[in-house]
Formats: structure tokens, C-alpha cells, sequence
């Protein structure tokens, strides 16, 4: 901040001189005295002081007025580096969207070129169906019979339903036809040979992959005799996998051995009956997981 604005915005109690003479003459009358003419100088001087000081700040308040109007009348080069460039900006907008208005008028003019073509082309199509002759087709004439020589009017509203089922009837062929029969024939065959097709093709077996946990008594049990006696359990449809020890608790391990079984032929139930026969090596054998194959 420069000294200029400094005294500028500096507030300055510039009567204290005033209201300090007043006070002091106030107790001096109260007092009874006379005021020194040493006193009375010295206060002039210092009211001229103030004065001066106050013509000083006004004057300054003066040039910051007037210096702050001829900022605001004339801008800086930066500003007017801005506008021109701010300027520059808006035109370059302007000129792209003029530009894209135009390519969209254009298509547009496209657009409505090809409709009218489209439309002359459809008032073709309709003049030229309109000078075509459309075949129409007459009514029947409804048939008079006549009775003693008088022609007896037959009512026009009767049913044409009846017509047409009797020209149906006329089109059955009660007594069949060769064609009739070798269509017969030709079916009766096509279904023979899709029938004994099928026949040939072999049905889908379903199977399921078993997981089972066998158990044994102790941890003295001979895991290998036991998993011997277990595989020795065979059967039609009954396929053996892998085998693996898991421990259960205080040294004793489950054996856990996988197995693909065809459902029709071989169940759990039978697995487990024929399992537990080695009553010397197996406890308990429960079914860890059951999946469809």
C-alpha cells in the first residue's frame, strides 16, 4: 500500500485540539483561573496543524477520486489482451455455427428433394391404378322356378352358404381314388422308417457321480485293506474313482472315494448295505455328494 493511500484511509480526529482547549477552559474558569498566554499560542499552533493535515488528507481523497475514474474510463493492456482474445473466441463460435447450420440446411434440402420425388412417383402409381379397369365380378342371378306357367319371384336374401356347401358335397369323392391310396401308403411308410430310426438310436442313460465317506474304527484300522475290500464291491453299472485319506480327529482318517453309478441300475442304499459287510474294517459310510451327471 503506497503513502498516498495510506493518509488517504488513515482517520484522524482532527478537533481534539478544540475539545481538549474547551475542557481546559472549562475547569479553568471553574477553577477561577486565567489561561496562560504561553498555552493559548501553542494551541493555535497545533489547530493550524490540523488544519493543514486535513487539507493534506482531502486533497489526497481528491487524487485516488479522480485517479480510480481514469481506471475505470480507460482499461489496462491485460484487459484489452483479454477482450480481444474473448472477442476472437466468440467469433470462432459463431463462424462454426453458422457453418454447421448451413451442412444442416443442406440435408434437409436433401431430405425434402427426395420426398417430393417419392411423392410424384406415388402420383404415378395412383393415376395408373386409376385408369386401370377394375374386374367386377356379377352377382349371381338368383334362379325362378316356375309353377302352372307363373314365375314366382324367389327371395334375393337367401343364403349362398347353402350353394357352397353343396358344391363341397359335389367335390367328395365317396369311393376314394388310387392317388387317396398312395398318399396313404407313402405316409404309412415315412412313419415305418422314422419308427424303427428311433428304435436304432440308443436312449440316454442317466448317471450320477457319488462321493462317499467311509469311516473306520480306530486309527489302528489298515486304511489300505479297507479301501481294498471297499473297491472289491462291483457291479453292472457301477464305475469306482479316485480315493483320498482326510484325518478326522486324534490320528484317525476317513477314507473318501468317488464313484459314477447309472441310476436305473445301482443306488445308495445298495452301496452302503454291501460297504458295511466289512463289519472288521468299516463303521459307518455316509454320502459326502450327489451329483447328476
Amino acid at each position: 500500500m503506497s503513502s498516498v493511500d495510506f493518509l488517504a484511509q488513515e482517520k484522524i480526529w482532527f478537533d481534539k485540539t478544540r475539545y481538549d482547549e474547551a475542557e481546559r477552559r472549562f475547569y479553568e474558569h471553574m477553577n477561577g483561573s486565567s489561561p496562560p498566554t504561553q498555552d493559548v499560542g501553542a494551541n493555535s499552533i497545533l489547530q493550524d496543524i490540523a488544519r493543514a493535515r486535513e487539507n493534506i488528507q482531502k486533497s489526497l481523497a481528491g487524487l485516488k477520486t479522480t485517479l480510480c475514474n481514469r481506471a475505470s474510463g480507460q482499461p489496462s493492456l491485460s484487459q484489452q489482451s483479454q477482450l480481444s482474445s474473448s472477442s476472437a473466441a466468440d467469433q470462432g463460435e459463431l463462424v462454426s455455427r453458422i457453418k454447421s447450420l448451413e451442412l444442416e440446411n443442406q440435408s434437409l434440402h436433401k431430405v425434402v428433394d427426395d420426398l417430393r420425388a417419392a411423392l410424384s412417383k406415388l402420383e404415378c402409381r395412383v393415376a395408373v391404378l386409376e385408369k386401370s379397369p377394375v374386374a367386377v365380378t356379377p352377382a349371381p342371378a338368383p334362379s325362378v322356378p316356375y309353377t302352372n306357367g307363373t314365375t314366382v319371384q324367389q327371395n334375393s336374401g337367401a343364403p349362398v352358404k347353402e350353394e357352397e356347401e353343396e358344391d363341397d358335397d359335389d367335390d367328395i369323392d365317396l369311393f376314394g381314388s388310387d392317388e387317396d391310396e398312395e398318399a396313404e401308403k407313402l405316409k404309412e411308410q415315412r412313419l415305418k422308417e422314422y419308427a424303427e430310426k428311433k428304435a436304432k438310436k440308443p436312449a440316454l442313460i442317466a448317471k450320477s457321480s457319488i462321493l462317499l465317506d467311509v469311516k473306520p474304527w480306530d486309527d489302528e484300522t489298515d486304511m489300505a485293506k479297507l479301501e481294498e475290500c471297499v473297491r472289491s464291491v462291483q457291479a453292472d453299472g457301477l464305475l469306482w474313482g479316485t480315493s483320498k485319506l482326510v484325518p478326522v480327529g486324534y490320528g484317525i482318517k476317513k477314507l473318501q472315494i468317488a464313484c459314477v453309478v447309472e441310476d436305473d441300475k445301482v443306488g445308495t442304499d445298495m452301496l452302503e448295505e454291501e460297504i458295511t459287510k466289512f463289519e472288521d474294517y468299516v463303521q459307518s459310510v455316509d454320502v459326502a455328494a450327489f451329483n447328476k451327471i
